[in-house]
């Protein structure tokens, strides 16, 4: 069973009441950082504006040796930085009646709600972790200290939704 209460670094679940109209599909909404969204789309822009101008602008100053396949290296070194700033941004969860995919930087992994034992967002902790029935702990990068009150808001949903697929007894 979810233990969502407990130390300081527990997060607190709602009740157990089911949502009121139009509340249950908010309640499973996907969950995505808004920070990390914007920083990956500036990064992004700014990576692919960079090698441009160099994959332009090297060939055409006297002297240079910048040639084709450095302009082919270029553009594969920010093609490659540009997937990962993507992944990145593209951080999520999706949450269903089943469970949740979790959508991490390299791995996606999908978890059963009654696999949940205990959602924790701790004062250090960059993003939400799932502590697993299986012993493993699994990071929610899509719940992020660095979106300030709306983590903190979205951390307390998924615990709510952890809450309301805890096994009941008369089940």
């Amino acid at each position: 069973m979810p233990n969502l209460r407990g130390t300081g670094s527990d997060v607190p679940h709602t009740d157990r009441a089911r949502p009121q109209s139009g509340g249950e599909e908010q309640l499973y909404a996907p969950f995505r950082p808004r920070a990390a969204r914007l920083v990956a789309t500036v990064l992004a822009l700014l990576t692919f504006a960079g090698a441009v101008t160099i994959i332009v602008a090297m060939p055409q100053l006297p002297g240079s040796r910048f040639g084709a396949g450095d302009q082919v290296g270029t553009a594969l070194l920010a093609t490659g930085v540009c997937w990962f700033i993507y992944r990145q941004g593209s951080v999520r969860a999706r949450p269903d009646t089943s469970g949740l995919r979790v959508r991490n930087l390299i791995h996606t992994r999908d978890v059963e709600w009654s696999q949940i034992v205990r959602v924790a967002f701790g004062s250090g902790d960059p993003w939400v972790r799932l502590d697993l029935d299986d012993g493993d702990t699994l990071a929610v990068m899509a719940i992020q200290r660095a979106d300030g009150d709306r983590g903190q808001a979205e951390a307390r949903r998924l615990a709510t939704l952890v809450a309301l697929h805890e096994p009941h007894a008369d089940d």
